[in-house]
């Protein structure tokens, strides 16, 4: 693709049309849907909208039956039922069920723009879908999870993997060592 022609996309891209996704100004290469025309710069992004045009829809919401392709937005679609929203503006205190709702706002609002190197990536937020509860691991989530909502169906799909490491985790902090209990007395 020829640099004015990417300089196009870039400016229609920074007026917020909805043609193209994700990815950077430098990525040259453009990936088309073959069923609506919709462009991504990325290969990956683009099997992932694949899927929206598919009519078998494996996750289904519980609340409404509405069908999704992706456990994403599916879960993006349970917070609207839930009134969960995990990410909050430090500024405002107004709180968003996405992160890039949040990221917007604070561009928009506040002034704020989001600075993130090439390839970096943000913190992950792990939240509990029962309650809202936000920690900085899965495995705080994972302890929270199993301390507050014993029945969630979030402990039945964590792996058992998962599930014997943390356990292994919590047992070690239950039964700690008798020499740091003589050590804080």
């Amino acid at each position: 693709m020829e640099a004015g022609h990417l300089a196009v996309l870039c400016a229609f891209e920074n007026q917020a049309l909805d043609t193209f996704t994700t990815g950077t100004c430098d990525d040259a290469a453009l990936h088309n849907c073959e069923l609506c025309g919709k462009g991504f710069r990325l290969q990956r992004m683009l099997n992932r909208h694949v899927k929206c045009h598919s009519q078998v829809k494996r996750h289904l919401c519980t609340f409404c039956g509405k069908g999704f392709n992706d456990t994403f937005d599916l879960k993006r679609h349970v917070r609207t039922h839930t009134g969960i929203r995990p990410y909050k503006c430090e500024i405002c205190n107004k709180a968003f069920t996405q992160r890039c709702s949040l990221e917007s706002h604070l561009k928009k609002i506040h002034g704020v723009q989001q600075q993130y190197a090439y390839k970096q990536r943000r913190d992950k937020l792990y939240v509990c879908e029962d309650c809202g509860y936000t920690g900085p691991t899965q495995e705080d989530l994972y302890l929270h999870v199993n301390n507050a909502h014993p029945g969630s169906a979030f402990l039945k799909k964590t792996s058992k993997k998962l599930a014997a490491v943390l356990q292994n985790k919590l047992t070690s902090v239950l039964q700690r060592n008798p020499e740091d209990d003589e050590e804080d007395e």
